[in-house]
């Protein structure tokens, strides 16, 4: 047997620390995500919270026979970290001793420890807890992590002050059919579709405010673009000069966030070979402009005037990539009609709005814009569009008492997510999706 000189650290190390400790025999601990074995050795791979780690049985230096290991397995590793140049890391792992804490029961109905996991979306998500240990799978929901980071500390640094509203509310915000009814208390009340009346509110307190946090949708759309429950990032400004400074905004801090997860998710932006899209400014184009363009370059009868329809988001994308080189594109003044009721209108034309979609790699990924501040002019319009102005009186309170100019948007995660992972599904950046057809896991 090899004689292996070294000190053992007692502490169990992170993976990211192995190449501190050199020359000793140390303890890290995951789960057997894959064994390979050789002639006369096998390669063990240990998944841990973040790294895939490769370690190294053989007879002349492991204690135990390779047959008590399964793959799953969670488990304590001694091993002597062995200098190595030949190896990317610098070292090698090579494994003394395992103490098993606890063995799967079953064999895996999918097999997950390949590049990817090769099986039907329905099956991915229907084993969710175990496709999700996949490599691939989970690094996408750390560069999740690493957007919302980025995010947060890009709002921080600008002043805002991160809130929390609430998800049971009296009234939908955007209005319409796609909003979750419940029983509160012998009275009605709605699952959230967004924090909007409450961010606001929340304007006449600090300013500026953001929240990340998950909003409901009751829409009936099977789609590949379509979630019932979703993670939507708002942020609301106050004392603004026009709609045009949430864009700025939102460019800066869409800048700020690709540049934070070069930064910080170089491993995950490498195993999902992610193209980061360079932000300098985003190109604008009225809708009535884009619907136009679309019509004319690629031959398409317009059917909907006030909205687009999913092709014509694609096709004013990969236009604007032709002619600009951006992956982005804001879409401003939407028709009024089709913008809620607290949408400000642009004084010039009454039938257009000040607001914007930004799109994405031919996806729309958020809606912003500004929004009334005066009390009289939010109940004409309300008025207009005979809505019961009574249901409204708490929201309206900020009105009345004295509000600034102001606005902001809300940015789908997933969505966004996705279109940055070039994904064909909004559902493979969700981590356990709710739709019209899944509850479960």
């Amino acid at each position: 047997m090899i004689k292996i000189e070294g000190k053992l650290e007692k502490v169990v190390v992170e993976a990211d620390e192995l190449k501190n400790h050199i020359g000793n025999i140390v303890q890290i601990h995951g789960s057997i995500y894959k064994i390979r074995k050789m002639s006369d050795f096998a390669f063990v791979l240990l998944r841990t919270k973040r790294e895939i780690v490769q370690c190294i049985y053989t007879k002349e230096i492991s204690e135990f026979p390779l047959e008590e290991l399964e793959e799953e397995s969670c488990v304590i590793v001694s091993a002597y970290v062995q200098e190595e140049s030949r190896s990317k890391t610098g070292y090698d792992l090579k494994i003394k001793n395992i103490n098993v804490l606890s063995a799967p029961e079953a064999s895996s109905p999918i097999v997950i420890n390949n590049k990817f996991v090769d099986t039907s979306i329905e099956k991915l998500l229907d084993f969710r807890p175990i496709t999700l240990r996949n490599e691939k799978e989970r690094a996408i929901f750390k560069i999740q992590e690493g957007i919302v980071d980025g995010i947060r500390e890009f709002l921080k640094k600008e002043r805002f002050t991160e809130i929390r509203t609430p998800k049971i509310v009296y009234a939908g915000a955007e209005g319409g059919a796609n909003i979750f009814r419940l029983e509160y208390f012998g009275r009605n009340a709605y699952l959230a579709q967004s924090p909007q009346f409450y961010k606001q509110m929340m304007v006449g307190v600090y300013e500026r405010v953001f929240e990340i946090a998950p909003v409901y949708r009751a829409e009936k759309h099977d789609t590949s673009r379509h979630l019932n429950e979703y993670t939507s990032v708002d942020f609301e400004m106050g004392y603004i000069n026009s709609f045009e400074e949430i864009m700025q905004t939102e460019t800066m801090m869409l800048r700020y966030t690709f540049q934070y997860l070069e930064k910080n998710y170089e491993p995950e932006i490498k195993l999902l070979k992610i193209n980061l899209p360079f932000v300098h400014e985003i190109p604008a184009v009225k809708f009535t402009e884009a619907k136009e363009l679309i019509a004319k370059e690629y031959h398409k009868e317009i059917t909907d005037f006030d909205d687009f329809e999913p092709e014509e988001e694609k096709l004013l994308c990969r236009w604007i990539k032709e002619r600009t080189g951006s992956d982005f594109v804001f879409v401003t003044g939407y028709p009024s009609k089709k913008r809620p009721f607290y949408a400000m209108e642009n004084k010039e034309n009454r039938e257009e709005t000040l607001s914007f979609d930004l799109l994405f790699r031919g996806l729309e990924i958020t809606t912003g814009g500004q929004r009334i501040h005066s009390y009289r002019e939010q109940i004409e319009k309300m008025k207009r569009r005979d809505m019961d102005i009574e249901q409204f009186e708490s929201y309206l309170m900020m009105h009345k008492y004295g509000m600034p100019p102001h606005g902001g948007l809300g940015l789908g995660l997933e969505r966004f997510t996705s279109k940055l992972l070039e994904q064909e599904n909004v559902r493979f950046s969700t981590l356990f999706p709710r739709d019209i057809n899944r509850l479960v896991p």
